[in-house]
Formats: structure tokens, C-alpha cells, sequence
């Protein structure tokens, strides 16, 4: 990765901005990070790639990487749920019901502590 210019990355989103909006930017930098018109703070890079869409063109990441393909794995079919021992009036055990909840959710899922 190359190293960014500061001057000449806002010198270069200021004339874009200009050109778009009519008017310059406030860019207040606090660290390295850059509030510009007030908004979200965002890093000199970030700004590299709003200067490419200012100006018409997509961001260099988007033309660098192709969009990987969506992943889209086939969720497996809902078990038949085993009978769960009850409480008395008639609702699942705190254990069983988090058995229930988490083979609903993801497999990265993890009981809670003393169970």
C-alpha cells in the first residue's frame, strides 16, 4: 500500500468536493481522522476513495477487488423436537428452552454458564 500525501489527498477531495457542491468543504482533522461538513469521521483512505466518486469515477477498491460471490449455504431442515422435561405449569426448563434457542441459531452459539 502506498503511502497517502495528506496535503495532496484533501487538496484533490477539496477541488472534487468544489466542483460538485459549489462550495469547499470544513474538513476539521482530530488525530488522524477527518470530520468533513461535521459528519462521521473517516481516515485518509476513506477519503481517497469519496474524492474517485465525487469525481464520477468507482472507488480504487472496487475496481482492484471483483465482488466475491455470495456465499448461500442451504440451512438444514428443522429437527423434530424431542419431548422436553417441563416445569409445572406447563412451559420448557431454562436448559431446554437455551437447547431450543441455540439449535435455531448459528452452530457459533454457546450456552450460557452451568448448563
Amino acid at each position: 500500500m502506498a503511502t497517502l500525501d495528506k496535503d495532496q489527498v484533501l487538496a484533490d477531495f477539496t477541488a472534487a468536493y468544489n466542483a460538485k457542491h459549489g462550495k469547499d468543504p470544513e474538513i476539521e482533522q482530530k488525530g488522524s481522522w477527518y470530520a468533513i461538513d461535521g459528519g462521521k469521521s473517516v481516515r485518509l483512505a476513506d477519503i481517497v476513495d469519496m474524492t474517485a466518486e465525487l469525481a464520477g469515477a468507482a472507488p480504487a477498491a472496487a475496481k482492484a477487488a471483483p465482488a466475491a460471490p455470495k456465499k448461500t449455504a442451504a440451512k438444514p431442515a428443522v429437527k423434530a423436537s424431542k419431548p422436553k422435561a417441563s416445569a409445572g405449569n406447563g412451559g420448557l426448563l431454562p436448559k431446554a428452552y437455551w437447547e431450543d434457542l441455540l439449535e435455531q441459531r448459528d452452530h457459533h452459539c454457546r450456552r450460557p454458564r452451568g448448563f
